[in-house]
Formats: C-alpha cells, structure tokens, sequence
C-alpha cells in the first residue's frame, strides 16, 4: 500500500481546466488507481513544490469607460461563451497591436 494512501484523508475542492481532469483519469487508469483522490495524492507526494516557480501575471484593477452598447454586448458574449467579462476583455487588448495599422495615401 503506498504510504499516500495510509493516512486519514479530508476533502478539498478545486477547479481544473476538463484538459487536466481527462489527464487524471488517464494517469489513474495507467497507474491503476481506483480513484482520482490517488492520483491527486501521488501528484503531492512527488511534485517538488520547493524548487516549483508559479507563472504568474500580477493584476491590478483599473477603471474604465464603455458605452451601454458594449458593456451590453460583453455581458451577452460573456453569457454565450460562459466566460467572465474580464476574460474576454484580456482577450480583446492582448489581440490589440501596439501600434495603428500605417494608412495607405
């Protein structure tokens, strides 16, 4: 019995992208595993979280004006594409280029 598995255990609730989920079944079932909780729990015991480096992008609010009309349109895209309004916002600026297209004379 892997030492993982003998101690008592207690829930924890996370969202995961559906990618990863589908790759803790895969591993549970190459590892043959009964559960996902195994898997979890092997991924713990053996990921080196001191030598780990998180990327992340600090974020900062800012307050900006839009009109009715997009602010209307964000939150029905929002809806459609089960997304948060600032999900699609990041989306928007990052496809932004930095500078204006040059106009042809």
């Amino acid at each position: 019995m892997p030492k993982h598995s003998r101690k008592a255990s207690a829930p924890l609730t996370f969202d995961l992208p559906v990618s990863l989920i589908a790759r803790i079944e895969a591993c549970r079932r190459g590892h043959g595993f009964k559960t996902a909780s195994e898997v979890v729990r092997l991924g713990i015991d053996t990921f080196d979280f001191e030598g780990c480096e998180p990327a992340r992008d600090p974020h900062r609010q800012i307050s900006v004006r839009v009109t009715s009309g997009q602010r209307a349109m964000l939150k029905r895209y929002a809806r459609v594409k089960d997304a948060s309004v600032g999900e699609l916002l990041r989306l928007a600026l990052e496809s932004l280029p930095v500078k204006p297209a040059k106009k042809k004379r």
